[in-house]
């Protein structure tokens, strides 16, 4: 048994080859390990294992230091729970410790390559009887493989020497077909290459080789996609400041891996110019130190991954652009591997410079300096040389006098630039989502976007002197924008969409006045003005009676402004009262001038942002809506007084008593409607869309798109509740039809009751002409009087009368009951307030039975 473990201590450690004392205590300390620890715990082994360690630590150092720092380090190992072989993590550490030293010829590492001193023989002369001592070598057969190599050499077919192979390789590195292993191009539509070994008939290449080649060439077969794509993109014209941006980093890359080529090729030149001597000593040499395939593998492991990489990206960018472009890139950051993290890291934080370049002019000034229609924010062309128009005041006001109410001459010319302005606003820059990279974020983005529409909107449209003070107060907010600091990034966007958007609210309410303009739209074209109203009808009726094209203009004008200057309308500022023009409709023929009066108020840059021409579109439809509930509510107000101032008269015609009743009752009954209707959409509608819209004028949050959308669903909604739309598809404008029905049915009803108390003020004077000749009293040709009786006209006016007016109780009946249907709250509360007792359902049932 000794013998035995005497063979195995020589073979595992070869230094007790020579040293007899090392061997005879290694033999017995394995003779004890087997003799007394076999079967024990793993603690006493250990405890046995670190006795044997500290035995070889005072050897080598007496004073002790070593051992108790050992002693230290084991209790430290024995308290951790993470290493769970313990003792077998001791013993090998401890082995190697035992082992033979690295002689110093080992290879260093890769970038200090370089040719050994070549070794000289010392002289038998010079040698000592134990360096001349031979190394003691166990008697061992051959192997498989140097049987296979010996057969070879026999029949002259021996292995192709690995220099050789070893320096094709580096061809295929660089992209170079070599002489034994060269690309050959293949019908794969993707350009992949194939790689083909030359047969040569004295050599032969074994498959391990073949197959350790194949994997070193698909460094080469990436490369050369790379390469291909950066130099493409140098002779092109038209290349995006991105794609340079990333040519030049993959340009960077390559120029490392073009000097790991010349490193290694310096190191094949200096193993090539030792391959003469044929000695055996110095090919062992070679192995242990010089360049060879596997060693070649593992110093191209890190470029095996780069090159993956920049091929990925390079793949990526012929399809991409821009932002697009950043954004694939920034797809890998994700990954769990922490080498492709930090290459992309890298890549982007080199490639996205200039976005951030594009983006610091756009978010600190407005302007956007993008020529190859990367960045995320698109220019229209047809609308990039156009900047935001301001027409001078002088043609709004009058040509002379105190203001006057002209407006901007003809329509057409007004609309025009009405719509110039809002399209420049809509359309000029376009947010595209598809550019906007993953690592800003669509929220950010859009407040990059509102930040520089906002920015440039201040400059050209609204000529804001301090637009240089506003400018720097965003850029000193700002950091430097790059990829490695986001949160900064966020920052900065923050602050400069918060002074840019508080910097056009000041603009929008403080220097051009939109709230005045808001309310005078309210007041005017929303009949808010009460004597100004009933000033302006009472003196237009007589020419609104009359046909539309008997109406002039200039006529128009002249009774606005005597209604201004008749009510507390005259007390607005000049700039809201010179913007006030009376105007008519397009009319065709049998139209009067009530179909075709309509108000108009005329605004410019920059407020037609917020009041485009479809918005003064819906304010017109406003005002028509309400104009007409305001002249039926005057035309009933006006029956009824005179009703009520004749009555004495009716008394001499006793018979029509109860007509009379009647009507008053349809009468009363068509005053409730249209009250009711009136202060539903002045106080329900008008006053609280108001409220809401001057909380958020208030605030002052958000940007000029939010102010532009606010007051949109302020006039939205009034719309919809004021003029009662469906929501329903196709049926939107049934209810508001049925309500014009009403007020149609409301104007015949007057003129058959003014019919009638013309009929009754005849006849009470026919009766009371023929009672003069009783009272002595001679009035002069009676029986004129007596040819302008007709019996037969009143039964006609009163088959009229109530013909309208049981037309009218039904139409507002099925008004109600629609109403009450309704799916708006507000229009449902309308239903009640029109019937309020019921009195439609009520009158409804009897009709049902």
């Amino acid at each position: 048994m000794s013998s035995s473990l005497e063979s195995l201590v020589t073979s595992l450690v070869p230094r007790a080859r020579q040293d007899a004392s090392l061997k005879k205590e290694l033999t017995s300390h394995c003779q004890e390990i087997l003799s007394s620890h076999i079967g024990q715990s793993v603690d006493n082994d250990i405890g046995h294992l670190a006795d044997l360690v500290k035995r070889n630590l005072l050897q080598s150092t007496p004073d002790g230091t070593t051992a108790l720092r050992f002693t230290n380090l084991l209790s430290r190992l024995l308290d951790q729970q993470i290493l769970s072989r313990k003792h077998a993590s001791l013993q090998f550490l401890h082995a190697l410790s035992l082992s033979p030293k690295v002689s110093s010829l080992s290879p260093s590492f890769l970038p200090s390559l370089a040719a050994p001193p070549p070794l000289s023989r010392p002289s038998t002369a010079t040698l000592t009887p134990a360096d001349a001592t031979p190394p003691v070598r166990l008697p061992r057969g051959k192997s498989k493989a140097e049987l296979l190599k010996e057969y070879r050499n026999q029949i002259g077919r021996p292995h192709l020497p690995e220099h050789l192979i070893l320096r094709d390789t580096l061809y295929l590195l660089q992209g170079i077909s070599g002489k034994y292993v060269h690309f050959s191009a293949s019908t794969d539509p993707n350009g992949n290459n194939e790689l083909v070994f030359t047969d040569v008939p004295s050599y032969v290449i074994s498959r391990p080789t073949k197959a350790l080649v194949h994997r070193l060439a698909e460094v080469g077969h990436l490369y050369m996609r790379v390469d291909a794509f950066v130099r493409e993109r140098e002779g092109k014209v038209g290349v995006g400041m991105i794609e340079q941006s990333l040519c030049h980093h993959l340009q960077t890359q390559l120029t490392e891996y073009y000097r790991l080529i010349a490193v290694l090729e310096s190191q094949m030149s200096a193993q090539s110019s030792d391959d003469d001597p044929p000695a055996q000593d110095g090919a062992s040499i070679r192995e242990e130190t010089g360049l060879t395939l596997k060693r070649l593998d593992v110093w191209i492991e890190d470029w095996k991954l780069r090159m993956r990489m920049m091929s990925v990206c390079v793949e990526g960018a012929k399809g991409a652009h821009g932002g697009a472009l950043v954004n694939l890139i920034h797809g890998y950051a994700d990954n769990g591997d922490p080498f492709i993290r930090k290459f992309t890291d890298q890549l982007l934080d080199e490639v996205s410079k200039p976005f951030f370049a594009t983006l610091h002019k756009w978010l600190f000034s407005g302007e956007l300096v993008d020529p190859f229609s990367e960045f995320f924010v698109a220019v229209d062309p047809e609308l990039a040389h156009l900047q935001y128009g301001q027409p001078s005041h002088d043609g709004i006001g009058p040509s002379g006098g105190d203001g006057g109410f002209g407006g901007l001459g003809d329509g057409e010319d007004i609309s025009s630039e009405r719509e110039g302005g809002l399209k420049l606003w809509e359309s000029k820059y376009q947010f595209q989502k598809d550019m906007l990279p993953a690592f800003v974020g669509e929220v950010f983005g859009r407040k990059i976007f509102s930040t520089g529409k906002s920015l440039n909107f201040i400059r050209y449209t609204c000529h804001d002197s301090d637009w240089v003070a506003t400018q720097d107060k965003i850029s000193t907010t700002g950091g430097t924008l790059q990829y490695s600091d986001i949160a900064g990034l966020e920052r900065s966007i923050d602050a400069a969409y918060q002074i840019a958007s508080q910097r056009l609210f000041e603009v929008f309410f403080e220097k051009y006045n939109l709230l005045d303009h808001l309310l005078a739209l309210k007041h005017y074209m929303l009949l808010g003005y009460g004597d100004f109203i009933d000033q302006l009808m009472e003196t237009l009726s007589p020419s609104l009676s009359r046909p539309a094209n008997t109406l002039y203009r200039h006529n128009l004008t002249a009774t606005l402004e005597s209604a201004i200057r008749s009510s507390n309308a005259q007390n607005d500022t000049p700039d809201v009262l010179r913007r006030l023009d009376a105007r008519m409709l397009e009319y065709s023929h049998g139209e009067i001038g009530w179909d075709v009066f309509t108000l108009e108020y005329k605004v410019d840059a920059p407020i037609d942002t917020v009041l485009d021409p479809d918005t003064m579109v819906k304010y017109l439809r406003l005002f028509n809506h309400m104009w007409k509930i305001k002249r039926i509510e005057s035309t009933l107000t006006k029956g009824w007084m005179r009703i009520a101032g004749g009555s004495r008269t009716f008394l001499q015609v006793p018979e029509l008593d109860f007509d009379w009743h009647q009507i008053r009752i349809v009468m009363a009954e068509m005053i409730h409607f249209i009250r009711q209707m009136e202060a539903y959409c002045q106080l329900e509608v008008i006053e609280c869309s108001w409220k809401i819209l001057l909380e958020f004028v208030q605030k002052r949050e958000g940007d000029l798109d939010a102010l532009i959308e606010a007051h949109g669903a302020y006039l939205d909604r009034m719309v919809k509740k004021v003029l009662l739309l469906n929501p329903k598809a196709g049926r939107e404008e049934n209810l508001l039809n049925q309500v014009r029905d009403v007020f149609a049915i409301i104007l015949q009803f007057r003129e058959a009751t003014d019919d009638f108390y013309n009929y009754c003020l005849s006849e009470a004077a026919r009766r009371d002409s023929e009672q003069d000749a009783a009272r002595g009293v001679f009035t002069g040709m009676p029986s004129s009087a007596s040819k302008r009786h007709d019996p037969e006209a009143v039964h006609d006016i009163l088959a009229r009368v109530r013909e309208y007016g049981t037309s009218f109780s039904e139409r507002v009946q099925a008004i109600v009951q629609t109403l009450s249907g309704h799916a708006d709250l507000d229009c449902r509360f309308l239903a009640i307030r029109l019937s309020f007792s019921d009195f439609y359902k009520t009158r409804k049932e009897p009709q049902k039975s």
